[in-house]
């Protein structure tokens, strides 16, 4: 665990702050206090799906995309994780890849297209 200004405190104090550097845009910052909190509590989705949008929006697309995968082999019926996973697959170039991520993201939020 961290133990500098990213690890210091509760997991509420440290979720806050992440929340925090999150809401101020500061991503990497917040990808920082949340990946401690993922490795206290590796099997809880809470704190991962924070974490994979954190690396989403501050370009870090390996490490979301490895987040999000991990979410999605534990429930695959987490929409937003499929939808997010497909767009760090389409940051990546890799179209092919993300359109069943995109389609079954769709598909969980009811948007349905005709055939």
């Amino acid at each position: 665990m961290e133990t500098g200004y990213y690890g210091h405190g509760t997991p509420a104090e440290r979720w806050e702050r992440a929340r925090m550097f999150f809401d101020a845009k500061d991503h990497y910052a917040a990808a920082q206090v949340l990946d401690g909190l993922v490795d206290e509590v590796p099997y809880q989705t809470g704190p991962r799906l924070p974490l994979a949008r954190a690396y989403y929006h501050s370009a870090q697309l390996r490490r979301a995309e490895a987040e999000l995968r991990t979410i999605v082999e534990r429930d695959p019926v987490e929409g937003y994780a499929r939808l997010l996973l497909g767009r760090t697959l389409q940051r990546q170039g890799r179209d092919a890849e993300a359109q069943p991520h995109l389609r079954l993201a769709s598909a969980l939020a009811g948007e349905f297209t005709e055939v």
